[in-house]
């Protein structure tokens, strides 16, 4: 009874794989580069791509339960299609698939799309899954704490309609219980969707405020201008397609956010058996880690 991590060396794939180890699942891991990997000893670990055909077939053999998990890449969508294929071929039919909130509302935004694409072929294949659709990953901020530190402003334009943020180490503590929980079921269980959310719904103000108080000075809010953030991005060396993919993901948060129905949050903490981490505590840890 194996369960198959892809992604696994990743923000999120690490904290799933290390909640299986701690469970005490059988683990295999889908990597690239298995001497940079630096995975636990208990784990199993493969090379391989998953746009490599061969090296996806090969990892799947004997596999029970399939985490996958997507890196916003241009072939994104034929990776996750490949990899669901060799998944049936191979006879596994338990699945938890990290996808995103409002995949089917995010229409435009080429990660979001994608990503419910794969959410109907899996459903549309019968598959015994799970799609965890996770909210914007406040660890993100990582890439932008230098802006707030320096120059005391925030940088992503996130607007006023507010994001759910969720810590990655909460997604992979859910999808580890939820992976667990499939691999072990007696009979098939149904098919679902669950938002990851974290505690609060929070503002682009909002999120300077939290700064500002972490940091006992004034921080304030960039403003909702897309267009620089795109450029902004691009002149970092981020890929031109990203960035663009970026910019139209920030403008459905000004349009939409990224809010959570009713119960997401109480549902997950009763799973966590404790609460949610905060974006107030990730703050702090930017802050004294500088």
């Amino acid at each position: 009874m194996t369960i198959l991590v892809t992604g696994a060396t990743g923000t999120v794939g690490r904290h799933v794989v290390d909640q299986l180890v701690k469970r005490g699942a059988d683990v295999r891991a889908l990597v690239r580069e298995p001497s940079k990997a630096r995975l636990p000893a208990e784990v199993a670990v493969v090379q391989g791509d998953l746009i490599d055909v061969d090296s996806v077939r090969n990892a799947l053999s004997g596999v029970s339960t399939l985490f996958l998990l997507n890196a916003v890449v241009p072939d994104e969508f034929t990776q996750a299609l490949i990899a669901l294929n060799l998944a049936r071929e191979a006879g596994i039919e338990r699945v938890v698939y990290l996808s995103v909130i409002h995949s089917d509302l995010y229409v435009n935004v080429p990660h979001f799309a994608g990503k419910f694409g794969v959410e109907r072929m899996i459903e549309g294949m019968g598959f015994d899954a799970t799609i965890l659709r996770p909210a914007y990953f406040m660890n993100n901020d990582l890439m932008i704490k230098d802006v707030v530190l320096g120059h005391g402003v925030y940088p992503m334009p996130i607007g006023t309609r507010g994001l759910a943020m969720i810590d990655a180490a909460d997604i992979g503590e859910i999808a580890a219980f939820e992976l667990i929980r499939r691999e072990r079921a007696g009979t098939p269980l149904p098919f679902e969707r669950i938002n990851l959310v974290g505690p609060q719904t929070l503002t682009g103000s909002d999120v300077a405020a939290i700064w500002s108080e972490v940091l006992g000075r004034p921080v304030s809010y960039g403003g909702d201008d897309t267009e620089a953030f795109e450029r902004n991005l691009r002149q970092q060396h981020m890929p031109a397609w990203m960035a663009f993919d970026m910019r139209l993901m920030c403008e459905r948060f000004l349009e939409l956010g990224m809010r959570p129905e009713a119960g997401d949050v109480d549902r997950l903490t009763a799973l966590l058996g404790r609460p949610l981490r905060s974006y107030r505590d990730l703050a702090g840890q930017f802050a004294a880690s500088a």
